[in-house]
């Protein structure tokens, strides 16, 4: 049975590593032709512009597949939490084009790496302040159906 993550509904059963292929593959269809003013639009009022929603991805790309990678080498790895909003406020000044091209990168970065994995690899496990004890696996389905639920609200973006 796969990892149940906050995620888990958005992944809705897909295979972790295609899907995040195929959202990142989304993800730079939807916002690659973007204007500069179109990475300041919400799908919502209150909500993160399409700048901040990528800036977001592009972070947890960066700290998750950092955890992924710390997890496989380090014994009894232990993460930290971080704060999203914290993160974002120090990220406040890169541009919307930096953002995405960011996020492209480090989701490649991270598909290469996942790509190669074992299924032993992917048993390795961690532990974490909030979530308790857990698994590389868990990581890779968190973060697929994280990038899921954040593209549902680009399209929306793109939709207005």
């Amino acid at each position: 049975m796969p990892p149940q993550t906050p995620y888990t509904t958005d992944l809705a059963g897909r295979e972790p590593i295609a899907a995040l292929r195929e959202t990142t593959s989304r993800i730079g269809a939807v916002a690659g032709g973007w204007a500069a003013a179109d990475f300041e639009r919400s799908y919502a009022p209150g909500k993160w512009s399409a700048r901040q929603l990528l800036i977001h991805l592009a972070q947890t790309e960066l700290a998750l597949g950092t955890r992924a990678r710390m997890a496989l080498t380090t014994p009894n790895y232990s993460a930290q939490s971080f704060n999203q909003d914290q993160w974002i406020a120090r990220d406040a000044t890169l541009t919307g084009r930096a953002a995405l091209d960011a996020f492209l990168a480090l989701a490649a970065m991270n598909l290469a790496m996942f790509d190669a994995l074992t299924r032993a690899d992917r048993e390795t496990t961690l532990s974490h302040p909030e979530y308790g004890a857990l698994s590389v696996d868990w990581i890779l389905h968190q973060m697929a159906g994280h990038q899921i639920h954040h593209l549902k609200q680009l399209e929306a973006i793109s939709a207005r």
